[in-house]
């Protein structure tokens, strides 16, 4: 098993690019499977969750060709029906989070798909009824076969309606619009997610001939078309990573530019980062951090402690909030932070203490954090990496602990971040991947 060792205290410095948007990429890539006609992507990561995704459809019979480096054209001209009920098929779906973006374009298309629970990360219960209540709606039965633990799911004819969302979930979203756009009818789709990738994929698929308006807010209406054709498309920068690189540049940075970061997509995350005190500057649609010997954390108004908690968009994601909390450990004063939507993200704050950073952990979902101003410096230790973003956050502290630490169970990462270690080695930090 891989693991990093990371030399703390090295000032990063200099400019660095985000890799396209894993969260998009992987809906846009699924998108691919509603028609026959190939589909050119550009600006998809190289990241693990991604390539097992690429995999998986190649085997599905999809024909993928690699034209550059994060660039692919995908075609589905000959779907193998009998793999996507085999053994092997549900055993790569319960290993990967992504295969359930696979279930609305199958249905869409093909009137019916066999799938696994899926897998990811270990945060907490991640429901799929938004996933199958969509599909019902639209006219889809299904059945849990409880000796593979597979979903069967079948429609002979799929009609457009009305549905208001029991939650604004992102996947359950993107799958019921990849369900609707063939579905005879016109679909209405109340408090639907509307983060920008979802607005990504459903301007991927008005280019290859769906009728999608209300983009952006939380309210989709799709009128079905009989097929879709080919298009071309490029993934936004991952706003995860720029958030990442922005808790990066504020702890261990001496001047980091963010090239290309697509600020106007970014939502509130550059004000979340402010609330802590820190620096940002924005040139262009590049992302400046100068070097902070100190930051300090705001209060509100009324003067009551700072809380920053996640929320669906427009609020703040989700997979910040960690990058966040170890960016606060070395901020002047204190904040509350709450996670609200996963029971199980909080508990990687038992490694920050450990490495001496001021936590209370008040339950599953609320810590305390009280900022050392840099006065206490965090100290090196070995942790493992629980998820992708627990895994980036951890490693950020370890950028600015006092002597080497060691990240196992780096795979976690490695699906989330392209080359991380390489691309901050460049910046000025030392890290080495090594191989147990």
């Amino acid at each position: 098993m891989e693991a990093f060792v990371i030399e703390g205290g090295h000032r990063l410095s200099g400019t660095i690019q985000p890799q396209g948007a894993k969260n998009e990429a992987l809906q846009v890539i699924c998108a691919t499977l509603l028609t026959s006609a190939p589909v050119r992507i550009k600006n998809i990561p190289d990241i693990l969750d991604v390539n097992n995704l690429i995999r998986l459809l190649q085997q599905v019979g999809v024909k993928v060709t690699r034209v550059h480096k994060n660039e692919y054209i995908f075609q589905a001209d000959a779907i193998d029906l009998a793999y996507l009920d085999s053994d092997e098929f549900v055993q790569k779906c319960s290993s990967l989070r992504g295969s359930v973006l696979m279930i609305g374009p199958l249905l869409g298309r093909l009137g019916r798909a066999t799938i696994a629970k899926p897998g990811g990360d270990k945060i907490g219960r991640r429901r799929l009824d938004t996933h199958f209540l969509g599909f019902k709606k639209l006219g889809a039965s299904f059945k849990h076969e409880e000796s593979r633990n597979i979903y069967h799911i079948e429609a002979e004819h799929l009609h457009g309606t009305y549905m208001l969302l029991d939650e604004a979930s992102v996947t359950g979203t993107a799958n019921i619009i990849m369900t609707a756009v063939l579905a005879k009818g016109t679909t209405t789709i109340y408090n639907a997610a509307c983060e920008p990738y979802i607005q990504q994929l459903c301007r991927l698929l008005n280019d290859m001939g769906a009728k999608i308006s209300g983009i952006a807010s939380n309210l989709l209406t799709i009128e079905g078309v009989s097929s879709l054709h080919g298009a071309e498309h490029t993934v936004l920068p991952d706003m995860i990573e720029v958030g990442s690189f922005i808790g990066m540049a504020a702890m261990v940075g001496n001047g980091v530019r963010i090239k290309d970061a697509s600020v106007k997509n970014l939502g509130i995350i550059l004000d979340s980062f402010r609330r802590l005190g820190i620096n940002i500057k924005v040139e262009g649609d590049d992302i400046v951090i100068p070097h902070q010997p100190h930051y300090q954390i705001d209060s509100f108004i009324d003067g009551t402690i700072m809380t920053l908690s996640d929320a669906p968009w427009p609020g703040l994601t989700p997979d910040l909030l960690s990058v966040l909390l170890v960016v606060a450990t070395q901020a002047r004063g204190s904040v509350l932070f709450h996670q609200k939507m996963f029971e199980s993200r909080l508990f990687f704050v038992d490694k920050l203490i450990d490495m001496r950073a001021q936590i209370i952990l008040c339950d599953p979902h609320r810590a305390v954090v009280v900022g050392h101003d840099r006065k206490i410096r965090l100290r090196a230790g070995r942790m493992s990496s629980p998820d992708i973003r627990a895994g980036i956050a951890l490693l950020i502290a370890a950028l600015s602990a006092n002597g080497t630490s060691r990240i196992e169970n780096i795979a976690q990462i490695d699906r989330g971040y392209e080359n991380i270690e390489m691309r901050l080695n460049a910046l000025g930090a030392h890290i080495k991947r090594v191989d147990d």
